[in-house]
């Protein structure tokens, strides 16, 4: 750690510091990022550029008394680092450690816990509301504040809609847009193209020579703003073209400006925070700056695993494991895609993270990412299935909730046949919380006209695909951010095309006692218990469901066979798939003992943090040894187990869960 930074522990050891030390700071903190994320993991490009920019705010605002809202908070490694939490980046993205995003609960600094894009600049307004509204009735002091936007964010609808609400706001609020010109993957879209010709139509000097105009032009602190900002832009018309995407908006707007050079940054913070209305200040900041292989590569580092640096190189990894679901998807679907010419892929922001590389090289006329925006993503596939296309969807979980309205409006009511490759479904791993995708079979089975699949193995990706393209309404494929099993531990059971509500059973099933019936990828989990149950002499069949919606009736119907059934699923408990077994079997007229027969092990109710995904499913009781648990207390419960509260409580244990998966 380097000497300046081992006496930072607050933003009140950094406004000590000479605008000299800053920059020793700066630097000393993109090593200590580089060396930290070297052996955890994390959000690497996107971190170093934005170091100077989050010195700079903290040096001149008064956080937390102020208030600083982040967009896709991955960018906030330097602000926690300078907030009390550098000692605790060994830790980063793990259980009882921090998470990679802002999180409340670890800090007065961070006012939201946020990993999704385009929220900053609607909540900064309800802040400056809440702000204003108080210091209308008691004459408070007024708090700034201050939302920082990055990584393609403004390009998000809800981003828009905040802007076009701006003018509620009737006193300070400055938006700072760090413009690096990268999502995940290079922006795109008609905003993107926007700004990379202001980008690449100005010198460095030519941005020089706009701070400078600026500060010129901005009053000194006590003086008043009025004529100040048209004067800035009558000047500043000289030198290079405002951004009239923002004046058009009514929207004051300074820049672009050099997000690197903290000197300047801090005249402009300190100045800027005096204007008592709402402003953008636009800033260019290099992703990865400071690491040459961030920086050249900045998809490659946007969130990586551990890796091991040779000074200024990466080494290269050891020998690449299984392929992964998202591997297999993007496998079959280029394949599928030389054959059927109607495959079109869409994305939002992630073509690299969703496996489309290898399509996007092959078919770029059939290859559409259309940025940070799921809702108009699912539209476009919806007027391209109208058009007879077969529209191939991929977005993360977590993201398609945000398209939830168009799913149901523009796809399901029309009943089009759209395809959703939910990428990312179940736990996620180090992202935590606001990344899980443990609501997707709730939110979209509920719909008519859509039939939820999941496949358990690498060749059932390409069947639930080729089954998809066949069918005339929408169908759903959910998978998670793991690897495929072998091929060895499930057999030629799982070899058969899809049939529609038709799940496959895995060995000798009419003999069982106990059915463990799985959706998804947890299929080898539900083996391993088999194997373990029948050493302990146990007849235990096991289902490969395939489908959420619709369910298989046989499922159900195994109840009035006499036999009990165990449901496993990477999803919450509420709605997800054993909620439609129980539905199911709520409409067969079963005697109550037969209806208590089922077990539905699933994730609880809560928001379950950061952790590795296998971590996660054991903590969650989504294992082999929950399952081993549930199906001894099925086969021989106790006088006092057969007690409705008993039965609760084992419920409740066999959720927590513990033991390998």
């Amino acid at each position: 750690m380097g000497e300046l930074l081992k006496h930072v522990d607050s933003p009140s050891d950094v406004k000590r510091l000479s605008i000299k030390e800053l920059k020793q700071l700066a630097a000393e903190i993109r090593e200590f990022i580089l060396t930290s994320l070297s052996k955890t993991g994390g959000h690497l490009a996107s971190n170093l550029g934005a170091v100077e920019l989050t010195l700079a705010l903290h040096y001149c605002f008064d956080f937390p008394e102020d208030r600083l809202v982040w967009d896709v908070g991955h960018q906030c490694y330097t602000h926690k680092i300078i907030t009390g939490r550098k000692h605790q980046f060994d830790r980063l993205r793990k259980a009882h450690g921090i998470s990679g995003y802002p999180d409340p609960a670890e800090s007065e600094y961070d006012l939201f816990k946020v990993g999704h894009a385009g929220t900053a600049i609607p909540c900064a307004i309800g802040l400056a509301l809440g702000e204003q509204i108080k210091q209308a009735s008691n004459d408070s002091d007024p708090r700034r504040v201050v939302a920082m936007v990055g990584d393609a964010s403004i390009g998000n609808g809800l981003a828009f809609e905040g802007l076009n609400n701006l003018s509620l706001v009737k006193r300070q609020l400055l938006i700072l847009l760090n413009d690096n010109s990268m999502a995940i993957d290079a922006t795109v879209g008609a905003t993107a193209t926007y700004f990379s010709r202001i980008r690449l139509s100005h010198t460095y000097d030519d941005i020089r020579k706009t701070t400078r105009t600026i500060l010129e032009h901005v009053p000194k602190i006590g003086r008043s703003m009025e004529g100040a900002v048209e004067r800035i832009k009558k000047h500043l018309r000289m030198v290079m073209p405002p951004s009239q995407l923002f004046e058009a908006l009514n929207i004051p707007y300074f820049g672009p400006v050099d997000g690197h050079d903290l000197d300047s940054l801090i005249q402009l913070f300190t100045a800027l925070k005096e204007v008592n209305h709402p402003v953008i200040l636009h800033a260019y900041t290099k992703k990865g700056q400071g690491f040459s292989p961030a920086s050249s590569g900045p998809s490659k580092f946007h969130s990586t695993g551990p890796f091991k640096m040779n000074g200024d190189a990466v080494a290269a990894s050891g020998k690449k494991g299984p392929p992964t679901y998202t591997e297999a998807f993007g496998d079959h679907l280029t394949r599928l895609a030389r054959e059927d010419k109607r495959i079109v892929a869409i994305t939002s922001a992630m073509g690299g993270g969703t496996g489309l590389g290898n399509f996007r090289k092959e078919f770029p006329e059939r290859f559409y990412d259309v940025g940070i925006a799921e809702s108009a993503a699912v539209d476009i596939a919806a007027g391209l299935a109208h058009s007879g296309l077969r529209p191939v969807i991929c977005i993360y979980s977590t993201f398609l909730q945000r398209a939830y309205d168009q799913i149901f409006q523009e796809v399901a009511l029309q009943k089009l046949p759209v395809i959703f490759c939910v990428d990312r479904a179940g736990f996620v791993g180090p992202d935590g919380a606001t990344h899980h995708g443990v609501m997707d079979i709730g939110y979209l089975r509920m719909m008519p006209n859509m039939v939820l699949t999941a496949p358990a193995t690498e060749i059932e990706m390409g069947l639930a695909l080729e089954f998809a393209l066949h069918q005339d309404q929408a169908v759903v494929i959910r998978y998670p951010k793991d690897s495929v099993p072998e091929a060895r531990l499930i057999g030629k059971a799982c070899e058969v095309p899809f049939e529609m509500g038709r799940s496959v059973s895995i060995g000798d099933v009419a003999d069982a006692d106990v059915i463990i019936v799985s959706f998804g990828s947890l299929l080898s989990c539900a083996l391993r218990a088999q194997e373990r149950l029948k050493q302990e002499g146990r007849r235990v069949g096991v289902i490969n469901a395939r489908f959420a919606a619709p369910v298989d009736e046989r499922i159900a119907a195994l109840l009035n066979q006499g036999k009990r059934i165990v449901t496993l699923e990477d999803h919450r408990l509420a709605c997800g798939f054993g909620s439609a077994v129980l539905e199911m079997a709520s409409q067969l007229d079963l005697p109550e003992a037969r209806l208590n027969a089922i077990r539905i092990l699933g994730a609880p109710r809560k928001f379950i943090g950061e952790d590795a995904r296998r971590q996660q499913l054991m903590d969650a009781g989504i294992n082999a040894d929950t399952i081993v648990e549930t199906v001894q207390a099925m086969l021989h419960p106790t006088e006092a187990d057969e007690r409705p509260d008993a039965r609760e409580t084992i419920h409740a244990q066999t959720r927590a869960g513990g033991g390998s998966a």
